[in-house]
């Protein structure tokens, strides 16, 4: 949020991690992270990270561990949640950890994404659905089932 003309990360630079991810997944986007390339400094990014399962986070780790040593210079972030803090991943990395503090509000936050998610010219797309033509909506329901 320092540079607001600065694009978002692109689809090959976060892995939204799930139970279901897999160590092909995983391993795949720590070589694009550890392995150097042409195409300047990106931030990797692996989101809830602690819900790999434990086989594919032991193979993780043994990844990262061998891979780093090709690349100083990396920019890795792995965001886990606070509550599994005892999981394999936030366990192996621990002495890594910071705790993250949002700095800016709330506000700040939904015009920054709403400024990168808006369709530059309205036109007939899916964008006209969402409120102030985001390219992006959540649709949620409290109750199930109601066609969401």
């Amino acid at each position: 949020m320092h540079s607001p003309e600065q694009p978002l990360p692109t689809f090959d630079e976060v892995l939204l991690c799930t139970p279901q991810t897999s160590a092909e997944q995983v391993g795949l986007f720590l070589r694009r992270c550890l392995i150097p390339c042409p195409g300047g400094a990106r931030i990797y990014t692996m989101l809830y990270a602690d819900e790999l399962s434990y086989d594919v986070s032991c193979r993780a780790e043994e990844l990262f561990q061998r891979l780093r040593c090709c690349n100083s210079s990396y920019r890795l972030i792995i965001l886990c949640n606070c509550e599994r803090e005892n999981s394999y991943i936030p366990s192996a990395f621990s002495h890594c950890k910071v705790h993250m503090i949002p700095q800016r509000s709330r506000a700040e936050m939904q015009q920054y994404l709403q400024h990168h998610f808006r369709v530059a010219r309205p036109c007939d797309s899916a964008a006209a659905v969402f409120k102030e033509h985001m390219c992006v909506g959540i649709v949620s329901s409290k109750r199930a089932g109601m066609g969401k």
